[in-house]
């Protein structure tokens, strides 16, 4: 059974995300850290981050060769009391295209959250991708830290 600690945790990740349609999604080139804003969404048990990319994308090109990610998320809205209210979720995993049988499942979802890219997810160059998360770091009141992990 999960600590109460746990399932606060669980409930503002689960709050953040589902009101944020954007992320930032880290990914490695050459050993060097790039970043690219993504629509998103996340799997009711929060084991899952879901997103789509065009196949000739520098993103895609580094998901390939180093699959280790991880992604921000936050609620800030650029004022003085973010500081004290706000909340920064980041992800930690690692993504793969979604595999055929979980595809429609994905989309579905995706597309709940997303309707308007529908043309997006159509492209026959666009690819979905999830992130397994491992580890869930939430940043509350600047210095808070807590850590959640979803398998747990």
């Amino acid at each position: 059974m999960k600590s109460k600690t746990a399932l606060d945790s669980a409930v503002r990740i689960r709050r953040l995300l589902s009101s944020q349609k954007l992320g930032v999604l880290a990914t490695h080139e050459d050993r060097r850290p790039y970043q690219s804003l993504v629509a998103f969404v996340v799997s009711a048990d929060l084991k899952h981050i879901y997103f789509a990319t065009e196949t000739e994308t520098r993103k895609h090109s580094n998901l390939v060769k180093s699959p280790e990610v991880s992604m921000l998320f936050d609620d800030r809205g650029n004022a003085e009391d973010d500081f004290n209210r706000g909340i920064a979720v980041t992800a930690l995993g690692k993504a793969a295209t979604v595999k055929p049988r979980s595809l429609k499942k994905a989309r579905e979802l995706y597309l709940e959250k997303h309707p308007s890219l529908d043309g997006f997810l159509k492209s026959p160059t666009c690819r979905m991708f999830q992130i397994k998360v491992k580890t869930y770091m939430v940043v509350t009141e600047f210095q808070r830290v807590a850590e959640y992990n979803p398998a747990e």
